[in-house]
């Protein structure tokens, strides 16, 4: 099954690292974030890749295409030219790299992957980590014969929640609190191709018409997840995810 990861936004809430280069191969631990996204995918068996490019849609191409000489010892013939990799850490992913238009919007990126998807898929965005079990989430749009699932998450804030007494006494403090009982889109799709002709160009938001239209024909499945989810908005989330990796067992490596 094709994993499509939406990878061509400006990424402009995090400016700070998006001048140079887009905003999925910003770097946690030394590797982009779209590389920890594939390894979640590819750690429980969905190995073959459909990356949506778009704003600098080369430095994403060029990772890929470098991937080896980047992270495997050489063995240069200067003779000849030849070249030989050794030691180099081999990834059973095939990916398919496809420039989806500099300004197309979060559907119209779909839309013009449509000769790539002419069976069931998986798609997520290049921003968010999660430990989502992708088999039950699959088991689960399966069994709903729906034209979607998407995976539903607790939002968080990023604010702590105080518990006040009369006297003024704070009773409780939680960092970061979910918001009651309230579930959002939290990524983490999977979809038939039907789904994409409710896809008009592309300037059409995936997250508006085509999903509100799913969901007013009954075509909309939730997959409710309440382990890790973790997106990268802003450079606090950045630093974040980053502070997980070092602790050597951040929540989203399932491999």
């Amino acid at each position: 099954m094709k994993v499509v990861i939406l990878a061509g936004g400006y990424g402009t809430r995090l400016s700070e690292l998006t001048n140079d280069i887009p905003k999925p191969m910003v770097e946690i631990g030394g590797y982009p974030i779209l590389w920890h996204i594939m390894n979640v995918y590819a750690s429980q068996g969905f190995n073959e890749f459909v990356i949506a490019l778009g704003y600098k849609a080369n430095v994403v191409k060029k990772f890929f295409h470098d991937y080896y000489l980047n992270h495997s010892d050489l063995i240069v013939n200067l003779n000849d030219g030849s070249m030989q990799y050794i030691d180099s850490r081999k990834l059973n992913w095939k990916v398919t790299l496809v420039d989806t238009g500099l300004d197309s919007m979060t559907g119209g990126r779909i839309k013009r992957l449509t000769p790539y998807l002419q069976d069931q898929f998986m798609l997520t965005y290049g921003d968010g980590l999660s430990n989502v079990n992708l088999h039950e989430l699959l088991d689960s749009h399966n069994k709903s014969k729906k034209e979607v699932t998407l995976t539903t998450i607790h939002p968080t804030s990023k604010y702590g929640k105080l518990e006040i007494a009369e006297d003024g006494s704070i009773t409780r403090f939680i960092e970061k609190p979910e918001f009651g009982g309230d579930w959002i889109n939290g990524g983490y799709f999977v979809m038939e191709p039907e789904f994409i002709s409710r896809i008009e160009n592309d300037q059409t938001v995936l997250e508006r018409e085509p999903l509100e239209s799913a969901c007013v024909a009954n075509q909309l499945n939730a997959f409710k997840h309440s382990g890790f989810w973790h997106c990268m908005d802003t450079l606090r989330d950045r630093n974040e995810l980053n502070d997980m990796w070092r602790s050597g067992n951040p929540p989203w490596k399932v491999w």
